[in-house]
């Protein structure tokens, strides 16, 4: 049976302490299809670049529904850590379904 596993890993935060600082997330891909050569993979993505995904996505689908993708706030009550914590959450379950 073909088992691909993903996982969203690692938040880091870019130029912290600047006014462009960002976070970006370890994604981590192991699989044993046999459509892949490589079996394991790992890149480290921004939010940004999950939001270009699923504009692909979407322009590909046609009907079929497109997971969303956790909100993008900067009014978030709550600590940083934890809105980090929470996007990545999101973004597993994003790439997952």
């Amino acid at each position: 049976q073909e088992l691909t596993t993903v996982r969203v890993q690692d938040p880091r935060v870019q130029n912290e302490g600047s006014w462009n600082s960002y976070v970006d997330y370890k994604i981590f891909l192991h699989t044993n299809s046999k459509a892949f050569t490589a079996k394991t993979s790992c890149v480290r993505r921004r939010y940004r670049e999950f939001v270009w995904l699923r504009r692909q996505l979407q322009r590909n689908a046609g009907l079929v529904p497109v997971p969303e993708l956790p909100g993008k706030s900067s009014f978030f009550v709550g600590s940083t850590d934890e809105f980090i914590e929470k996007r990545r959450q999101g973004l597993q379950q994003f790439l997952e379904k």
